[in-house]
């Protein structure tokens, strides 16, 4: 099993059932403020919780969508949309967030470190 994917690296925080569909909430996860997504009702996708046009922890409160089948978050402050599964932004393909493994166990939400930005 590679280090990426121990166990230990994945970190509980919350059951799926508490997360409503559409909606955003922060938490905070290994030590990094975190936006969590339920965009239906098996999937949930997470980003960093920042708007990286002026860094207000603010994404979590953004309104969630889909356009051209992409999953997306539109930033409150300044109305950008961000791809849920890679936090590319929509408008500008030079800005992202972070993005973050997630995996659902026995009904909880775990979340695992940032992934890898594709080239």
């Amino acid at each position: 099993m590679s280090p990426r994917h121990d166990p230990v690296d994945w970190q509980p925080v919350c059951r799926l059932a508490e997360l409503e569909i559409e909606r955003g909430v922060a938490a905070l996860v290994h030590g990094q403020a975190v936006a969590l997504f339920r965009v239906d009702a098996e999937t949930v996708l997470a980003l960093a919780n920042h708007d990286p046009f002026d860094r207000h922890t603010v994404l979590a409160k953004g309104i969630v969508g889909t356009v051209d089948g992409v999953p997306f978050v539109a930033s409150p402050v300044h109305k950008h949309g961000f791809d849920l599964r890679t936090g590319r932004c929509l408008d500008d393909p030079h800005v992202s967030v972070a993005a973050y493994d997630i995996k659902i166990v026995e009904g909880v939400v775990m979340v695992g470190h940032r992934k890898s930005v594709a080239a």
